[in-house]
């Protein structure tokens, strides 16, 4: 039994206005005519969509965060969030290529988005989840999160963030099947998608492998579709695949 939503659901998005957020949102409010999609950023998307509910949220901000959750009408139960975050350079803060690149300023911004801002966000809006039925908590991770997967190294920051995020997912499972064994909590790799986060290294990525953000997000909602409770707690690629902690 997968997630499937109605076209009555509630869904809050976390992470509107980003290339795969905004993507997530568009579709989204195709599918769910009697319900709404609650979207939460730091900067409007401006969407203009009459089932689309636009409110702010700093996920840098615990308090931002407790407001963004609580902006949702108390007789609203969600049926999914996802939380679409994700950071891998800002300004002059660059992917490490070795261990001299590392410094405790990339560590303390990459953490604070990739993992911590994901765990807040669990904290105030999982709450806010029906119990009685199948419900969806979905974070975007990457595939580089994966321990086992990683022969290349570098990228200290961004990896160490997605691999905390993935045991930080594991955790979330565990609480919250003992509050609805119906609930999925998962990760999901979006693949390699044109937007800000990819620019800097897009040139060594073949076409067939860079997707739209709306391609992302379509075969993204495909896979958040087919997840059950049996899949909770790890993280899966845009193809289904699942990734090796």
């Amino acid at each position: 039994m997968g997630t499937k939503i109605n076209d009555d659901a509630n869904v809050a998005v976390i992470g509107s206005s980003g290339a795969i957020g905004a993507a997530c949102v568009r579709q989204l409010a195709g599918r769910v005519t009697a319900g709404k999609i609650y979207a939460f950023s730091r900067s409007l998307a401006n969407f203009n969509l009459s089932n689309v509910i636009e409110a702010h949220i700093d996920v840098e901000h615990e308090s931002s965060i407790e407001v963004a959750a609580n902006s949702i009408p108390i007789d609203v139960k969600l049926d999914w969030i996802i939380v679409a975050l994700g950071v891998l350079h800002d300004g002059e803060l660059k992917p490490e290529k070795a261990l001299r690149d590392l410094s405790v300023e990339k560590f303390q911004r990459l953490f604070s988005i990739n993992a911590i801002g994901p765990a807040l966000v669990a904290k105030y809006f999982l709450p806010r989840l029906h119990r009685d039925g199948p419900t969806l908590f979905a974070a975007m991770s990457a595939r580089v999160g994966s321990i086992t997967d990683n022969r290349l190294g570098g990228w200290y920051a961004y990896r160490a963030s997605k691999a905390a995020l993935n045991m930080i997912i594991r955790n979330i499972s565990i609480e919250m099947r003992r509050q609805n064994s119906q609930s999925v909590i998962v990760g999901l790799h979006p693949g390699t998608v044109d937007s800000k986060l990819s620019a800097p290294f897009q040139k060594n990525v073949p076409a067939a492998q860079l997707f739209t953000a709306d391609h992302s997000a379509t075969q993204l909602l495909e896979v958040m579709d087919s997840l059950g409770p049996e899949d909770s707690g790890h993280a899966y690629a845009y193809d289904g695949k699942l990734i090796d902690p």
